[in-house]
């Protein structure tokens, strides 16, 4: 008599699906010639042939989950360091002398139907079934022994007593073991609920706030309105887009007599001397207190709300800031949305509109010549590169010119804007991206668009090339003819003829109503899916949120690109998840490889536990540091900068690691006035630089991009390759542009027959490829993206054709 079946119920073994990883003990006693058991605590025939599962959870086929995200975790074969296997000593059958019997049992229970219906209804799709499928595979074959019930069974069903489908209670078992999440989805689901952000923020649903909406155009006295409430309240916060904006309530708040304090990311500064925290705070939208209780609180640019990288603190701001009166500013688009979102926290929504102060005339005629500029001009650009062009082409003509573009450091933007403004300066001319168009105030009489599209980020974290929409046009446009300022009418045009109707045409729609406000995940969501899934990265913990969460039609859940680049870049780096995802949050400039060098470089120390101080970051960026040659050493300095930011937000983070912030703030502040040199001799850098502007990017703003399905994603550099270009680039830093051509041009050639070297050794200059390279036209991480596409297009011969047609070469030749 042969031993009797022995099963887990599969009834028994979903169960728990939510709980611990453990089954149910209940065994399935069966005649191997009556087919399948019946349960001795259920009385009823094994789920497994029913398909009759009481606890169906997970992912159907048709529940639209991205089951790619899951990482199998790899589950340890078994080894019997006693050499005793006991179903190898109850059966008498030893599995590991039948291994070509077992490949070809294992593989009809892959391809069995009813498994596959199965598998769907336990939570394994076609993708999570595969691979979990794969694993048990590996398990058995290659362990020494295996557990005693599922050597049995096997042995059953090879011995002609069992049936194929008794294994699947084991492969489930297994399959928990390599995707956790099966056990918990249910508790997955809920974690990643966003659908009612407002219950977040238990301190403000204490409250009945009362919410007033300043709505109207750029130039329309809405903000003033409301900082006029602001200074007149007991206590009150200021919450802006921008650090110069924030740093100008601060400054302006305080000139009144009221003490307000400042708080931005990487700054603080305090009215008091003590340090005594002031009754006012103006602070950056992230920066937002949700606890602390004030009078009156401002929301300003509310329309950034749909933003798809910062929306998400806009949406913070406004449902969670503990303040009795909230001043909303923006544009009349978001009106809808923000009454939509309050009718969830029950409080009422009062709109007050304004009209623009000062007549702002969209011209008839283009300006079609750099000539034809006058005082009060603002051509604006959207690329470095058209900047540099520009503001050369004007000072060749005599006329004296300003430059603000975004990743100026704040106090060079001021210096410029103050040179700009001031009647007694020469300079009368101003060129710039649209960092103009908040945060600055500038006195212009004229703005004149260089171009109609500019590169933006999309939902997807991709850049594309699109024409500006009307708010973002009206926005700049607006900037022309400020109230209080020398030049009362604001005008706008274009610099090309073919521009001129459609920029009337964009100012003359209305502006798109906004449907949506961002949301982000908060490190405690993070934490408990951690917790739930300790064996994922972070990058795919985030992943799996978002492909999770589940919002209302009123919010979108913002583009985590820049988190989980940060992520992927640091995840070899040992640190706590806390640590970890507070350093995934750092505001970094990711475009330049000498900025997220120095990131790893941070990660890398603290996880080390050695404080980062002032002398090793002297030497990290080598300060001191020369006035720039070249626009590549003036965008060198601005890169030092932003490291220099960096450390000052990890300092307010982590005070024992970063300890010395007071000092760095003091050499940061020398390298503004370094920078801000170097921008007003800005025609002489480009001069320097040659005609082609080495080092300086085109379109996308020094953004590193490649192309993918027709649209532009960025480029995520390794760290050898982010290590070889900060190296590089701070070699090359000081370095003035030699007039010997030949020299360069050797050098040159030197720096791409190495990289060349590095990709293929089969490469030698003088080639295509050589030339490409040499002349800027192609990038080492561009050739590499090429020739992936062609191998996956199966462009290139396999190497056993080519040697084939070697040798076909050979015969020709001997004949």
């Amino acid at each position: 008599m042969s031993l009797p079946n022995v099963r887990t119920c599969l009834r028994c073994l979903g169960t728990r699906l939510l709980s611990a990883r453990t089954t149910c003990d209940t065994l399935h006693i069966s005649n191997t010639r009556t087919g399948p058991a019946r349960c001795v605590a259920h009385g009823q025939r094994s789920c497994i042939r029913t398909g009759n599962h009481p606890s169906r959870r997970g992912f159907g086929s048709n529940s639209g989950m991205d089951t790619t995200l899951f990482v199998p975790v790899p589950v340890k074969v078994t080894s019997n360091s006693d050499d005793i296997n006991i179903g190898a000593e109850l059966t008498s059958v030893d599995l590991k002398a039948k291994k070509n019997e077992m490949l070809e049992l294992l593989n009809g229970f892959y391809r069995r139907s009813e498994i596959q219906r199965l598998a769907i209804e336990h939570g394994l799709d076609a993708h999570l079934f595969h691979q979990a499928f794969i694993s048990f595979r590996k398990f058995i074959i290659e362990s020494e022994s295996l557990p005693a019930d599922l050597h049995i069974i096997l042995s059953d069903i090879m011995s002609g007593s069992g049936h194929i489908d008794d294994i699947f209670p084991y492969f489930m078992q297994h399959s928990r073991q390599v995707f956790p999440m099966l056990d918990c989805m249910d508790d997955l689901k809920k974690i990643s609920d966003l659908t009612s952000p407002a219950s977040l923020y238990p301190e403000a649903r204490t409250m009945k706030r009362k919410i007033i909406f300043h709505a109207g155009p750029t130039n329309s006295g809405k903000t003033h309105h409301a900082l006029e409430r602001f200074s007149s309240a007991k206590t009150g916060v200021y919450c802006g887009p921008l650090k110069l904006l924030a740093n100008e309530i601060h400054q302006k708040t305080n000139e009144r007599g009221i003490a307000c304090d400042l708080i931005t990311g990487e700054e603080r500064k305090y009215a008091h001397p003590e340090g005594i925290p002031s009754s006012h705070v103006a602070c950056t939208v992230e920066m937002t207190s949700t606890t602390t209780p004030y009078e009156v609180a401002i929301i300003d640019e509310i329309q950034m709300i749909k933003d798809h990288s910062r929306g998400w603190a806009w949406t913070r701001a406004l449902l969670g800031v503990c303040a009795e009166e909230i001043h909303v500013c923006g544009e009349p688009a978001a009106i809808d949305l923000v009454e939509n979102l309050m009718l969830d926290t029950d409080e009422d929504v009062e709109v007050r509109r304004y009209e623009r102060l000062t007549p702002l005339t969209v011209l008839d005629s283009a300006l079609e010549t750099l000539d034809n500029v006058r005082p009060g001009d603002c051509i604006v650009a959207f690329s470095k590169n058209d900047i540099f062009k520009l503001s050369r082409q004007i000072e060749s003509q005599g006329k004296e010119c300003a430059v603000i573009y975004g990743s100026l450091p704040p106090g060079t933007k001021l210096s410029q804007a103050k040179k700009f403004n001031d009647p007694k300066d020469s300079c009368k001319i101003l060129v710039a991206t649209d960092a103009i168009g908040m945060g600055l105030n500038l006195s212009i009489k004229r703005i004149i668009f260089n171009s109609l599209t500019r590169p933006t980020l999309n939902e997807k974290g991709e850049i594309e090339i699109v024409r500006l929409t009307t708010s973002q046009a009206l926005q700049i446009a607006g900037r022309a003819g400020r109230y209080g300022s020398q030049f009362q009418d604001g005008e706008v045009t274009t610099l090309y003829r073919e521009d001129l109707p459609v920029l009337k045409e964009i100012l003359a729609n209305p502006v798109e109503v906004i449907e949506a406000g961002g949301l982000h995940p908060t490190a405690e969501q993070i934490e408990m899916f951690a917790y739930q899934l300790p064996d994922a990265s972070l990058s795919n913990l985030m992943d799996i949120f978002i492909n999770l969460s589940k919002v209302n039609p009123s919010y979108f859940v913002c583009n985590m690109d820049d988190f989980k680049f940060l992520a992927d870049m640091i995840q070899h780096i040992p640190l706590d998840l806390r640590v970890r995802y507070t350093f995934c949050c750092a505001p970094i400039n990711k475009k330049h490889p000498f900025v997220c060098t120095s990131f790893l470089k941070f990660a890398r120390q603290f996880s080390r536990n050695e404080a980062l101080t002032f002398d090793w970051l002297c030497r990290h960026i080598r300060w001191p540091l020369s006035p720039p040659q070249t626009i590549k050493d003036l965008m060198h300095l601005e890169a030092v900068h932003d490291v220099m930011d960096l450390y000052l937000w990890f300092s307010y983070r982590f005070m024992d690691m970063f300890p010395d912030g007071r000092y760095v703030r003091e050499i940061q502040l020398e390298l503004d006035a370094i920078i801000a040199e170097g921008v007003y001799h800005i025609t002489k850098l480009v001069h320097a630089s040659g005609e082609k502007m080495g080092g300086v990017s085109s379109v996308n703003d020094d953004i590193a991009v490649k192309k993918s399905k027709g649209k532009t994603a960025l480029t995520e550099f390794t760290e050898a390759q982010l290590q070889q270009a900060a190296e590089q680039e701070r070699g090359d830093f000081g370095q003035q542009a030699r007039p010997k051509k030949k020299k360069t041009r050797s050098k040159k050639s030197a720096v791409v027959e190495k990289q060349l070297s590095e990709v293929n050794p089969n490469l030698r200059p003088g080639g295509l490829t050589f030339e490409l390279l040499r002349e800027g036209i192609l990038s080492v991480e561009m050739l590499q993206v090429l020739h992936d596409e062609w191998q996956q297009a199966n462009y290139f011969p396999l190497s056993e054709d080519v040697e084939n047609s070697k040798k076909k070469k050979r015969r020709k030749k001997k004949k």
